[in-house]
């Protein structure tokens, strides 16, 4: 097949996993050509049957914004003629959903559009009144539509004129990648031999909670000796480092910034921090559990599709922190639950999430709606 993929390149949990998808449809043989305004971050070098086509916006004077979505359909378009497309698979409703519509409508009926919804273009982007028939438009004009969590596909039928099949296709995680890492010999710059070392990785947005993260670390080391990684950026991100001062924590907290390959960074941590109040899937937790380290967080959204609560993590309500540090109080200082919910978590991930199981169900797909 030759397929078209378009989401957004920078970092976040979509890019990944649109990304990922990608190089595996590459692996099994097919034609992959990514269509963005810049190279996902995720390609940082050669691939084999991946090819990559920029967007560039006319920055035309009378143009208040540069047209991005009509620059993005039309390349789109031009693409799928230039090398036959059978299908364009666009992550998130909006603009990518209704540009690769009207992609079609240029190219003729044969080019078949699926659309991922990850999540906030449900969630936040849903709830604009601006936006809520546009995205409605580009659901429903797709040839199919798929979304990473039944919570997800319940929000969306909730908030939309939805006439027609959502498929859940969950997120997936390569174990080539994410597994456990002996990540012993820098260990030691961020926590001693005696210290638990926990983690977060967000993009410190309000959403993430990033101050119930450094108030349940705060509990935490109260009780046992240990220090908390801080890995993205974001509108949090200053907050975030005022309410660490505050706490006089600000010295058993390393703030990382954004890093790209994150698998050795989850393989430091004994423990995952996620109290966020929305996660459509929670692709961090997958990772996390992917490399034997067990996830406590809020009981979110698609959250508990990923982690089982009492087996592979602990789940509380959004907002409890005591909950959420006796939790992981309880899973730090117990050894033998400890390496439990570990080796249960590896074998979760590599067996509901692995990404070969979740390129069969995409690849099933498109040939579905390629023979329509």
């Amino acid at each position: 097949m030759r397929i078209g993929i378009t989401c957004y390149p920078s970092h976040g949990g979509s890019g990944v996993v649109a990304t990922e998808l990608g190089k595996l449809m590459a692996e099994r043989g097919h034609q992959v050509h990514f269509i963005s305004y810049d190279m996902p971050f995720r390609l940082g070098r050669f691939y084999h049957n991946v090819h990559y086509h920029e967007v560039e916006a006319n920055r035309y004077a009378v143009f208040r914004f540069p047209p991005y979505d009509l620059a993005l359909a039309n390349r789109m378009a031009q693409v799928a003629k230039m090398h036959d497309l059978d299908v364009l698979h666009v992550h998130y409703a909006v603009p990518h959903a209704v540009c690769a519509y009207l992609a079609k409508q240029m190219v003729g009926d044969s080019l078949k559009v699926v659309t991922t919804l990850h999540g906030t273009d449900i969630t936040v982007l849903g709830e604009d009144p601006s936006l809520k028939d546009i995205i409605c438009f580009g659901i429903n004009k797709s040839d199919a539509v798929t979304a990473v969590s039944d919570d997800l596909i319940r929000q969306t039928q909730e908030l939309f004129c939805v006439d027609r099949k959502l498929n859940r296709i969950y997120n997936f995680v390569d174990p080539r990648v994410y597994q456990p890492i002996d990540v012993s010999d820098i260990r030691s710059q961020y926590a001693g031999p005696d210290e638990k070392l926990l983690l977060h990785i967000s993009n410190f947005r309000a959403v993430k909670r990033t101050d119930d993260v450094i108030r349940i670390f705060a509990t935490v080391t109260s009780q046992l000796p240990s220090r908390l990684l801080l890995v993205g950026e974001g509108p949090e991100w200053s907050h975030s480092l005022e309410l660490a001062k505050e706490l006089g924590l600000e010295e058993r907290i390393t703030f990382l910034g954004k890093q790209d390959e994150v698998a050795r960074l989850i393989s430091l941590a004994d423990l995952l921090l996620l109290p966020s109040a929305k996660e459509s899937f929670g692709l961090v937790a997958l990772e996390a559990m992917a490399c034997g380290v067990p996830t406590v967080g809020s009981n979110a959204g698609g959250l508990p599709e990923v982690v089982e609560h009492g087996e592979t993590g602990y789940l509380s309500e959004i907002g409890d922190v005591e909950a959420m540090a006796d939790y992981a109080v309880r899973l730090l200082s117990n050894p033998e639950l400890y390496r439990r919910f570990s080796e249960q978590g590896i074998q979760r991930a590599r067996v509901q999430f692995s990404a070969e199981k979740i390129a069969d169900q995409y690849e099933e797909l498109y040939r579905q709606v390629i023979d329509q």
